[in-house]
């Protein structure tokens, strides 16, 4: 279906066929997935193990390998394996979680020590994810990536005014227009999301770009961003989205009871004086465990942080500078370039007239992810957000 939507002229209506409309809808009404490329179809349903592996091997990050992509290029491979080895890596970041929380049902004093080494052995992970995320740069060109890749997979939300239409819908009265048309995104990974429920992230936000007490706007944009990430939970595999949802109603939340230790700890007064007395494996002494549990909860929530640092680095490589670039270069375009723009090949980002319209609009310049949203904004909230989740007492 995308390579038939990104193939078609520029300024055609964008219509469905049947033969492609009946059997999509159909396997995404079975599956409970929207009908549009998702990043479980990108990333986790899309890689083998190298043909030099036994296949008993278990996979792992140097033995991937890409099934399908939309130009053939390493540049397009690399981009897809990088974040599934980064799901790879998070397999241990789940294990985690998993004896974090049989010691939170048990909750004494040895439970709080061994949760404090869980929380380090956490943010290990994390800084692995982060070392793997920024490892992109190695085999994927941001200019090949923005111009040649990109356009391929970009969803309903990220074209302006273009709406998908499912020719044949009326055939099968079973079947229910499509409402959910977004792109693949990071924002749809189970792992990113588990992580944020886990620590409690996602119920806090601070942002730092709001100026003044203009409590109305940022209460909107909280909302925006809440309501975009819960949406994005609509595009995972169904067992993962039944798995946030046990993972965000557990009855002994993490924030919670480092809170809690913390408080009970004798000596709260001085948090910089007394992290120094706390050995690097979480061990405190004279009664100060439940101290080391609130350095350790904080070290994994700074790690979660940095990691969004890193991914606000590679947006701001791989799409808001060749965008801007973009932009630029249409600027100095006279009508006959547009003209000659406009009749380029099918998905290439050098036509001018549509693509860079739908990346950067309006008299701001707003930049426009794959799930629709204004990019900057809202990846530089969730990393405020994430910074916002620092507890003290």
């Amino acid at each position: 279906m995308h390579f038939y939507i990104h193939s078609l002229p520029p300024f055609d209506r964008i219509i469905i066929p049947p033969p492609l409309t009946l059997p999509l809808l159909r396997v995404s009404a079975e599956l409970r997935l929207p009908p549009v490329l998702t990043y479980s179809d990108d990333v986790l349903y899309n890689w083998r193990l190298n043909s030099t592996s036994n296949p008993d091997t278990l996979p792992t990050p140097s033995n991937l390998r890409c099934n399908t992509s939309f130009t053939s290029t390493n540049d397009e491979a690399e981009f897809y394996l990088v974040p599934a080895r980064m799901e790879l890596v998070g397999v241990e970041a789940l294990d985690i979680m998993r004896s974090t929380m049989d010691e939170l049902f048990v909750s004494d004093d040895i439970a709080v020590r061994r949760i404090t080494e869980y929380l380090y052995q956490l943010v290990d992970v994390i800084q692995q994810l982060r070392t793997v995320l920024l490892d992109v740069k190695r085999g994927c060109d941001p200019q090949v990536f923005y111009h040649e890749i990109r356009p391929w997979f970009r969803g309903e939300d990220s074209q302006r005014g273009e709406k998908w239409i499912f020719d044949g819908i009326d055939q099968d009265p079973a079947l229910l227009p499509p409402t959910e048309l977004s792109g693949p995104s990071a924002g749809q990974s189970s792992l990113i999301h588990a992580l944020d429920i886990f620590l409690g992230v996602d119920k806090y936000s601070h942002e730092t770009d709001m100026t003044g007490n203009d409590a109305e706007a940022l209460e909107v944009s909280q909302k925006h961003k809440s309501t975009f990430l819960k949406r994005m939970r609509l595009y995972m595999p169904r067992h993962h989205r039944a798995f946030l949802d046990h993972l965000s109603n557990t009855p002994r939340p993490l924030r919670d009871f480092v809170f809690s230790a913390a408080s009970a700890s004798p000596s709260t007064s001085d948090l910089f004086s007394l992290s120094s007395k706390i050995n690097p494996s979480g061990k405190g002494s004279d009664g100060t465990n439940g101290m080391a549990l609130l350095e350790a909860y904080n070290a994994t929530v700074m790690a979660l942080k940095e990691l969004r640092d890193a991914h606000m680095i590679i947006v701001a490589l791989y799409i808001i500078g060749p965008a801007r670039h973009a932009q630029h270069e249409m600027s100095h375009l006279s009508s006959n370039n547009l003209a000659t723009a406009s009749n380029s090949g099918p998905g290439i980002d050098s036509d001018f007239v549509r693509k860079v319209g739908e990346e950067v609009s309006g008299e701001n310049g707003t930049l426009k992810g794959t799930g629709g949203t204004d990019l900057v904004r809202f990846l530089k909230g969730v990393r405020d957000q994430t910074h916002g989740a620092l507890m003290s007492l």
